[in-house]
Protein backbone atom coordinates (compact mmCIF):
# COMPACT_ATOMS: atom_id res chain seq x y z
CA UNK A 1 0.00 0.00 0.00
CA UNK A 2 1.19 3.55 -0.90
CA UNK A 3 1.62 6.16 1.93
CA UNK A 4 -1.15 7.97 0.06
CA UNK A 5 -3.40 5.08 -0.11
CA UNK A 6 -3.06 4.35 3.47
CA UNK A 7 -3.72 8.13 4.87
CA UNK A 8 -7.09 7.26 3.04
CA UNK A 9 -7.80 4.57 4.27
CA UNK A 10 -7.28 6.29 7.76
CA UNK A 11 -9.10 9.15 6.88
CA UNK A 12 -12.00 6.86 5.84
CA UNK A 13 -12.17 4.70 8.53
CA UNK A 14 -12.01 8.46 10.73
CA UNK A 15 -14.95 9.69 9.30
CA UNK A 16 -16.42 5.84 9.47
CA UNK A 17 -15.89 5.93 13.02
CA UNK A 18 -16.33 9.61 14.14
CA UNK A 19 -20.04 9.43 12.33
CA UNK A 20 -22.28 8.58 15.35
CA UNK A 21 -25.15 6.34 15.26
CA UNK A 22 -28.96 7.12 14.52
CA UNK A 23 -30.37 7.62 18.14
CA UNK A 24 -32.91 4.73 19.12
CA UNK A 25 -35.54 3.97 20.89
CA UNK A 26 -34.86 2.45 24.08
CA UNK A 27 -38.13 0.68 25.47
CA UNK A 28 -36.16 -0.28 28.66
CA UNK A 29 -35.60 3.11 28.88
CA UNK A 30 -39.62 4.07 28.04
CA UNK A 31 -40.52 0.85 30.47
CA UNK A 32 -38.66 2.92 33.66
CA UNK A 33 -40.53 5.85 33.12
CA UNK A 34 -43.83 4.02 32.82
CA UNK A 35 -42.94 2.11 35.87
CA UNK A 36 -42.11 5.42 37.53
CA UNK A 37 -45.16 6.74 37.08
CA UNK A 38 -47.06 3.96 38.13
CA UNK A 39 -45.09 3.72 41.32
CA UNK A 40 -46.49 7.37 41.86
CA UNK A 41 -50.32 5.58 42.13
CA UNK A 42 -53.23 7.01 40.99
CA UNK A 43 -52.54 10.69 39.18
CA UNK A 44 -56.13 12.42 38.78
CA UNK A 45 -56.11 16.27 37.48
CA UNK A 46 -54.94 18.72 40.67
CA UNK A 47 -53.45 15.98 43.18
CA UNK A 48 -50.30 16.11 44.60
CA UNK A 49 -49.67 13.03 42.68
CA UNK A 50 -49.96 14.29 39.54
CA UNK A 51 -47.68 17.29 40.84
CA UNK A 52 -45.20 14.61 41.60
CA UNK A 53 -45.63 13.28 37.89
CA UNK A 54 -45.32 16.67 36.71
CA UNK A 55 -42.27 17.09 38.59
CA UNK A 56 -40.71 13.87 37.51
CA UNK A 57 -41.28 14.80 33.52
CA UNK A 58 -39.80 17.95 33.91
CA UNK A 59 -36.83 16.76 34.74
CA UNK A 60 -36.75 13.93 32.43
CA UNK A 61 -36.59 16.55 30.05
CA UNK A 62 -33.98 19.09 31.82
CA UNK A 63 -31.66 15.80 32.04
CA UNK A 64 -31.50 15.47 28.04
CA UNK A 65 -31.46 19.79 27.50
CA UNK A 66 -35.32 20.38 26.78
CA UNK A 67 -36.90 22.96 28.59
CA UNK A 68 -40.32 22.50 29.86
CA UNK A 69 -43.49 25.29 29.44
CA UNK A 70 -46.43 24.70 31.69
CA UNK A 71 -49.74 26.06 30.35
CA UNK A 72 -51.50 26.38 33.19
CA UNK A 73 -55.63 26.64 33.24
CA UNK A 74 -58.99 26.12 35.57
CA UNK A 75 -60.83 24.21 34.10
CA UNK A 76 -64.87 24.67 34.56
CA UNK A 77 -65.72 20.68 35.66
CA UNK A 78 -69.07 19.08 36.84
CA UNK A 79 -67.32 19.25 40.52
CA UNK A 80 -65.87 22.87 40.34
CA UNK A 81 -63.20 24.66 39.06
CA UNK A 82 -59.79 22.28 38.90
CA UNK A 83 -56.71 23.72 38.61
CA UNK A 84 -54.47 21.58 35.71
CA UNK A 85 -51.40 22.31 33.88
CA UNK A 86 -50.50 20.66 30.06
CA UNK A 87 -46.71 20.48 29.86
CA UNK A 88 -45.15 21.65 26.10
CA UNK A 89 -41.72 20.72 24.95
CA UNK A 90 -40.28 21.96 21.66
CA UNK A 91 -37.48 20.41 19.57
CA UNK A 92 -36.65 23.27 16.95
CA UNK A 93 -36.41 21.97 13.11
CA UNK A 94 -35.46 23.94 10.19
CA UNK A 95 -39.56 25.17 9.86
CA UNK A 96 -41.09 26.43 12.35
CA UNK A 97 -44.18 24.73 11.43
CA UNK A 98 -45.33 21.87 14.16
CA UNK A 99 -45.73 18.24 14.26
CA UNK A 100 -47.58 17.67 17.93
CA UNK A 101 -46.55 14.32 19.40
CA UNK A 102 -49.01 14.35 22.52
CA UNK A 103 -50.69 12.12 25.24
CA UNK A 104 -51.84 12.85 28.20
CA UNK A 105 -50.50 11.93 31.75
CA UNK A 106 -53.47 12.08 34.29
CA UNK A 107 -55.05 9.14 35.44
CA UNK A 108 -59.07 8.45 35.88
CA UNK A 109 -60.27 9.55 39.00
CA UNK A 110 -62.29 6.60 41.18
CA UNK A 111 -63.23 6.89 44.78
CA UNK A 112 -64.00 3.53 45.12
CA UNK A 113 -60.83 1.53 43.89
CA UNK A 114 -56.87 2.35 43.18
CA UNK A 115 -56.58 2.92 39.53
CA UNK A 116 -52.77 3.68 38.50
CA UNK A 117 -53.34 3.83 34.80
CA UNK A 118 -50.45 1.47 33.59
CA UNK A 119 -51.37 1.68 29.95
CA UNK A 120 -53.69 4.61 30.24
CA UNK A 121 -52.21 7.67 30.98
CA UNK A 122 -48.29 6.27 32.54
CA UNK A 123 -47.49 4.46 28.56
CA UNK A 124 -48.59 7.88 26.51
CA UNK A 125 -46.69 10.26 29.04
CA UNK A 126 -43.72 7.40 29.13
CA UNK A 127 -43.90 7.29 25.19
CA UNK A 128 -43.61 10.82 24.46
CA UNK A 129 -40.46 10.99 27.18
CA UNK A 130 -38.11 8.35 25.39
CA UNK A 131 -39.10 9.77 21.53
CA UNK A 132 -38.14 13.42 22.98
CA UNK A 133 -34.92 11.70 23.42
CA UNK A 134 -34.18 9.70 20.60
CA UNK A 135 -35.45 12.49 18.54
CA UNK A 136 -33.43 15.23 19.66
CA UNK A 137 -30.28 13.40 18.52
CA UNK A 138 -31.84 13.24 14.86
CA UNK A 139 -31.82 16.02 12.01
CA UNK A 140 -35.56 17.25 11.18
CA UNK A 141 -37.44 19.43 8.88
CA UNK A 142 -40.04 20.33 11.42
CA UNK A 143 -40.38 21.80 14.69
CA UNK A 144 -41.55 19.05 16.75
CA UNK A 145 -43.91 19.89 19.87
CA UNK A 146 -44.74 17.36 22.78
CA UNK A 147 -47.54 17.70 25.05
CA UNK A 148 -48.32 16.04 27.68
CA UNK A 149 -52.19 17.14 28.04
CA UNK A 150 -54.05 17.18 31.83
CA UNK A 151 -57.55 16.35 32.29
CA UNK A 152 -58.25 13.73 29.33
CA UNK A 153 -60.24 12.02 32.01
CA UNK A 154 -63.43 12.38 33.00
CA UNK A 155 -64.05 13.94 36.53
CA UNK A 156 -67.80 11.87 36.49
CA UNK A 157 -67.41 8.33 36.77
CA UNK A 158 -68.54 7.62 33.51
CA UNK A 159 -67.42 9.50 30.36
CA UNK A 160 -71.14 11.23 29.04
CA UNK A 161 -72.40 11.58 32.80
CA UNK A 162 -71.86 15.02 33.09
CA UNK A 163 -71.53 16.31 30.06
CA UNK A 164 -73.47 18.41 27.86
CA UNK A 165 -73.48 20.26 24.31
CA UNK A 166 -70.53 22.42 23.93
CA UNK A 167 -68.86 21.35 27.29
CA UNK A 168 -67.81 17.69 27.20
CA UNK A 169 -66.66 16.34 30.74
CA UNK A 170 -63.04 14.98 29.46
CA UNK A 171 -60.09 16.06 27.22
CA UNK A 172 -59.95 19.58 29.34
CA UNK A 173 -56.39 19.55 28.64
CA UNK A 174 -56.79 19.33 24.72
CA UNK A 175 -59.64 21.81 24.53
CA UNK A 176 -57.73 24.04 26.13
CA UNK A 177 -54.41 23.80 24.16
CA UNK A 178 -56.60 24.16 20.99
CA UNK A 179 -58.62 27.89 21.96
CA UNK A 180 -55.26 29.20 23.28
CA UNK A 181 -53.70 28.08 19.80
CA UNK A 182 -56.81 29.81 18.19
CA UNK A 183 -56.74 32.55 19.94
CA UNK A 184 -53.04 33.20 19.13
CA UNK A 185 -53.59 32.68 15.13
CA UNK A 186 -51.11 29.36 15.45
CA UNK A 187 -54.13 26.41 13.95
CA UNK A 188 -52.21 26.85 10.55
CA UNK A 189 -48.40 26.20 12.23
CA UNK A 190 -49.89 22.93 13.18
CA UNK A 191 -49.73 20.82 10.44
CA UNK A 192 -50.06 17.27 11.85
CA UNK A 193 -50.91 16.10 15.81
CA UNK A 194 -50.29 12.22 16.62
CA UNK A 195 -52.36 11.13 19.54
CA UNK A 196 -50.65 8.36 22.09
CA UNK A 197 -53.50 6.45 24.38
CA UNK A 198 -53.00 3.29 25.70
CA UNK A 199 -49.95 1.96 24.31
CA UNK A 200 -48.72 -0.28 26.97
CA UNK A 201 -51.10 -4.00 26.50
CA UNK A 202 -48.82 -7.26 26.52
CA UNK A 203 -51.25 -8.69 23.87
CA UNK A 204 -51.41 -4.57 21.81
CA UNK A 205 -53.76 -4.33 18.89
CA UNK A 206 -54.40 -0.74 17.69
CA UNK A 207 -57.04 -0.12 15.63
CA UNK A 208 -57.98 2.78 13.10
CA UNK A 209 -59.73 5.71 14.41
CA UNK A 210 -61.91 7.02 11.33
CA UNK A 211 -63.75 9.50 12.98
CA UNK A 212 -61.59 12.03 13.52
CA UNK A 213 -58.62 10.83 11.79
CA UNK A 214 -56.57 12.20 9.32
CA UNK A 215 -57.20 9.05 6.22
CA UNK A 216 -53.22 9.70 5.02
CA UNK A 217 -51.76 9.84 8.19
CA UNK A 218 -53.09 6.56 9.09
CA UNK A 219 -52.73 4.76 6.01
CA UNK A 220 -48.60 6.22 6.50
CA UNK A 221 -48.29 4.81 9.66
CA UNK A 222 -50.16 1.44 9.11
CA UNK A 223 -48.11 1.24 6.17
CA UNK A 224 -44.96 1.71 8.06
CA UNK A 225 -46.16 -1.39 10.64
CA UNK A 226 -46.50 -3.33 8.39
CA UNK A 227 -43.03 -2.95 6.52
CA UNK A 228 -41.71 -3.57 9.51
CA UNK A 229 -43.09 -6.29 10.53
CA UNK A 230 -45.84 -5.31 12.52
CA UNK A 231 -49.05 -5.94 11.61
CA UNK A 232 -50.45 -7.87 14.08
CA UNK A 233 -49.97 -5.26 16.27
CA UNK A 234 -51.60 -2.16 13.78
CA UNK A 235 -54.07 -4.15 12.78
CA UNK A 236 -56.26 -3.64 9.73
CA UNK A 237 -59.46 -2.50 11.16
CA UNK A 238 -61.53 0.54 11.96
CA UNK A 239 -61.76 1.29 15.87
CA UNK A 240 -63.85 4.54 16.02
CA UNK A 241 -62.61 6.44 19.03
CA UNK A 242 -64.62 9.98 20.02
CA UNK A 243 -64.07 12.32 22.61
CA UNK A 244 -60.19 11.59 22.68
CA UNK A 245 -57.36 14.64 22.73
CA UNK A 246 -57.37 14.54 18.80
CA UNK A 247 -60.95 15.39 18.59
CA UNK A 248 -60.39 19.36 18.98
CA UNK A 249 -57.59 19.24 16.92
CA UNK A 250 -59.56 17.63 14.14
CA UNK A 251 -62.08 20.08 14.73
CA UNK A 252 -59.94 22.73 14.48
CA UNK A 253 -58.74 21.47 10.73
CA UNK A 254 -55.44 19.87 12.13
CA UNK A 255 -54.69 16.20 10.60
CA UNK A 256 -54.28 13.76 13.11
CA UNK A 257 -54.53 10.50 14.45
CA UNK A 258 -54.86 8.12 17.46
CA UNK A 259 -52.90 5.14 17.95
CA UNK A 260 -54.85 3.82 21.03
CA UNK A 261 -55.86 0.25 21.86
CA UNK A 262 -59.15 1.15 23.27
CA UNK A 263 -61.07 -1.87 21.90
CA UNK A 264 -58.97 -4.93 23.02
CA UNK A 265 -57.66 -3.96 26.55
CA UNK A 266 -60.42 -5.33 29.05
CA UNK A 267 -58.21 -3.68 31.75
CA UNK A 268 -59.67 -0.15 30.70
CA UNK A 269 -60.62 2.17 33.68
CA UNK A 270 -60.24 -1.21 36.05
CA UNK A 271 -57.63 -1.92 38.94
CA UNK A 272 -56.08 -4.47 36.83
CA UNK A 273 -54.93 -1.64 34.48
CA UNK A 274 -51.13 -2.11 35.96
CA UNK A 275 -47.74 -3.36 35.53
CA UNK A 276 -48.50 -6.77 34.69
CA UNK A 277 -50.71 -6.41 32.03
CA UNK A 278 -48.06 -3.83 30.57
CA UNK A 279 -44.99 -4.77 28.28
CA UNK A 280 -41.58 -2.79 27.43
CA UNK A 281 -42.02 -4.60 23.90
CA UNK A 282 -45.48 -2.68 23.30
CA UNK A 283 -43.67 0.61 24.02
CA UNK A 284 -40.66 -0.47 21.34
CA UNK A 285 -43.10 -1.52 18.68
CA UNK A 286 -44.78 2.02 18.67
CA UNK A 287 -41.62 3.81 19.00
CA UNK A 288 -40.05 1.83 16.20
CA UNK A 289 -43.21 2.53 13.85
CA UNK A 290 -43.79 6.27 14.64
CA UNK A 291 -39.83 6.86 14.39
CA UNK A 292 -39.81 5.34 10.90
CA UNK A 293 -43.27 6.60 9.53
CA UNK A 294 -42.04 10.27 10.47
CA UNK A 295 -39.87 10.97 7.55
CA UNK A 296 -42.63 10.09 5.21
CA UNK A 297 -44.89 12.54 7.50
CA UNK A 298 -42.69 14.96 6.94
CA UNK A 299 -42.26 14.57 3.01
CA UNK A 300 -45.80 14.26 2.77
CA UNK A 301 -46.45 17.88 4.58
CA UNK A 302 -43.36 19.32 2.68
CA UNK A 303 -45.16 18.77 -0.81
Amino acid sequence: MTLAAGLLALALGWQAKSAPAPVQFDSSKAWEHLRQMVSIGPRPSDSPAIRQTRAYITRQLSAIGLTVQEQAFTAATPNGPVEMVNLIARLPGRRTDRILLTGHYDTKLFRDQVFVGASDGASSAAMLIELARVLKGRPHEFTYEFVWFDGEEAVCRNWDDCGRPGAPDHTYGSRYYVDAAKAANAIPSLKAMILFDMIGARNLKLRRDTEFAAAWLNDLIWATAKRLGHGATFIDANGDVGGDDHEPFARAGVPTTDIIDLHDYPEWHTPQDDLNHVAAGSLQIVGDVILAALPDIEKKLVK
